[in-house]
């Protein structure tokens, strides 16, 4: 459960992931299905569903000028995470870290799958 501090910085950076324009990229179908449960349009996640890393980046690249990165917290997402983030920068893509940052850093979720039951506890 988060304090109603956390709770509200939570929402404010649920809040500029919408208002953005970036893409976010989650590992599945349940990552994806998770951040539309909170108000994300479906057309602005990209899921890797076991494509190729480079693939999906070259696609996001066409698409979009700056990308949220929202794979698992656990250590393969970070791995995942890790090579994303060098492709998109590499692409000329900006990445941004906040969300990603705040959910490691004050929450104990570790499955993006989760993350709706931080606003619903």
């Amino acid at each position: 459960m988060l304090s109603p501090k956390l709770a509200a910085e939570f929402g404010q950076l649920l809040q500029e992931l919408l208002d953005s324009e970036a893409a976010i990229i989650v590992e599945g179908k349940k990552d994806k299905a998770a951040l539309e449960a909170l108000g994300i349009p479906g057309s602005r996640i990209v899921a890797l569903n076991q494509r190729p890393l480079f693939v999906v980046a070259e696609a996001v690249a066409e698409n979009y000028r700056a990308v949220a990165i929202l794979t698992d917290l656990d250590a393969e997402g970070k791995k995942l995470y890790g090579k994303l983030s060098t492709l998109l920068q590499q692409l000329g893509v900006k990445v941004d870290d906040r969300m990603r940052n705040f959910l490691f850093k004050s929450t104990k979720l570790r499955q993006i799958e989760g993350i709706s039951n931080l606003i619903q506890q």
